[in-house]
Parts: structure tokens; C-alpha cells; sequence
């Protein structure tokens, strides 16, 4: 009986390292998700918000296309 209460016991000190070790990984996921997003909004705001029409020709002065 002794043996097996030791064995519960170490089960549920390794389910709790367990938990502890996911929690961690989550808030590290939780940080770098919001770096990304931090730099996504950074190169969308280096977009310009609108760029002129062409003034003459065929090309450019309805529709703006960046390729």
C-alpha cells in the first residue's frame, strides 16, 4: 500500500510540474503573438494610405495597382 500511495503522490507532483510547464508555453505563445502583431500593424502603417491617380494616358487613372 506504501508503494502505491508514493506512486499517486509522485503522479500528481508531475501532473502539477505538467500544468506549470504548459502555462509557461502558453504566455510565452501570448508574448510572441503579440510582437507579430505589433509589427504587422508597423508595416501596415508604412503603407501609405493612397496614392495619386495618373493625371494622363491610358493606364493608371482609374485604378491604382501595385505590383
Amino acid at each position: 500500500m506504501d508503494i502505491s500511495s508514493t506512486a499517486l503522490v509522485n503522479a500528481a507532483v508531475q501532473m502539477q510540474q505538467a500544468q506549470t510547464a504548459q502555462l509557461a508555453q502558453i504566455l510565452v505563445l501570448k508574448r510572441v503573438m503579440d510582437v507579430q502583431a505589433a509589427g504587422a500593424m508597423a508595416l501596415l502603417q508604412a503603407v501609405p494610405a493612397s496614392l495619386p491617380l495618373a493625371t494622363d494616358g491610358s493606364l493608371g487613372t482609374q485604378l491604382n495597382l501595385l505590383v
